[in-house]
């Protein structure tokens, strides 16, 4: 195998494969990236068997057909190294030799042949939603996916594709963010696609691509990338239960004035009360060493006082996600969950409970 490349092009793609590598066993073939040429074109796949990333480059030249696999942490390494002109790449015995002008460099490789393959992407179900829309949409809903609960499908977000809508669903047991679009012709089906995944997709495609699925892997594609992960095999949570029937109360509010007043008052504690009366909002810190307060003048039309106590990153979590000016708040007592929303995206959180 041999070829030449420009090393932005290259290190740029190299960078891209580091969070599908193996990175507890250095010895193990998935801690390598494969590389094949042909066709006067470059492929790279990286994988850890969970999570995979196959990229296209066609800007070589110079170029003799092979494969190879290298270290893929270690090929980053030295390629960020270099000058910012063409590199060859070739291979030579059991290695893989890097050269620019007078610098050289050699990598062992495992045997190419016993690379894993990644996802077989035939008899997938098309997921027929614009790719914007997808991205948009898990990325609302991403801050609220847990971390490394033992309740594993917790771990992850929830597509649930019903008859006219399609929900994107996150939990951390302490808030639940639902992100909805409208299905025009998916049929109905649930899976749930791991936190690491989700994060990596954000950072892969930004236009057009094609998303598929089937009951075990999700597999999207552009015209020079192909990325899959495998779907967390459980039962999401009955999330529709949590969401209230009814509501007491239900308002907008300017969204600027609450990110303004909240971070205000959480610069040392992130715990904090939010008093509702008649005429104002009073933002305080719950912490019982200092003393942190603010308050906003607005007629709210309501008749009684209650107040809100909750973690302040669930709220601008939920801020910082949304588009327009002013969101609504919903709830019915002071220590019952209460919802966020802004238009098709919301957020229902669990209170501190507090003793009136």
């Amino acid at each position: 195998m041999r070829f030449v490349i420009t090393k932005n092009v290259f290190e740029n793609v190299v960078a891209h494969m580091q969070p599908f590598l193996e990175k507890k066993d250095a010895s193990s073939i998935t801690s390598h990236i494969y590389l094949e040429t042909s066709n006067e074109s470059l492929t790279l796949k990286a994988t850890d068997y969970e999570i995979g990333l196959e990229s296209k480059i066609d800007s070589i030249t110079d170029c003799i057909d092979g494969k190879a696999t290298v270290n893929g942490s270690n090929l980053l390494g030295i390629i960020k190294r270099l000058k910012n002109e063409e590199i060859l790449i070739e291979t030579s015995s059991n290695n893989l030799v890097i050269k620019q002008k007078k610098s050289t460099f050699k990598l062992p490789m495992y045997d190419a042949n016993e690379y894993p393959n990644l996802a077989k992407v035939d008899n997938l179900k098309d997921l027929s939603i614009s790719t914007l829309n997808f991205i948009t949409s898990i990325r609302r809903i991403t801050p609220a996916i847990d971390n490394n609960n033992p309740k594993f499908e917790l771990n992850g977000a929830l597509l649930d594709i019903k008859s006219s809508k399609i929900n994107f669903v996150a939990t951390d047991t302490r808030r639940l963010a639902i992100s909805q679009l409208q299905n025009i012709s998916n049929e109905e089906s649930q899976f749930i696609i791991p936190k690491k995944a989700i994060i990596e997709i954000q950072k892969l495609f930004l236009d057009d691509a094609k998303i598929a699925y089937d009951d075990t892997n999700l597999v999207i594609s552009n015209e020079n990338t192909m990325f899959f992960t495998k779907l967390i095999n459980g039962k999401f949570p009955d999330y529709e239960r949590i969401i209230p029937n009814t509501l007491k109360h239900n308002f907008e509010l300017p969204k600027n004035i609450l990110i303004e007043s909240i971070k205000l008052v959480t610069s040392l504690f992130s715990n904090i009360k939010i008093t509702f009366t008649p005429n104002s909002i009073i933002f305080e810190s719950l912490d019982e060493d200092t003393e942190s307060k603010t308050q906003v003048d607005i007629d709210l039309n309501i008749e009684e006082e209650f107040f809100l106590a909750v973690n302040a990153k669930y709220l601008l979590d939920f801020l910082s996600m949304t588009d327009n000016d002013k969101i609504a708040v919903g709830f019915n007592e002071s220590n019952l969950p209460f919802y966020l929303q802004d238009e098709k995206f919301r957020t229902i959180v669990m209170p501190i409970v507090l003793e009136k």
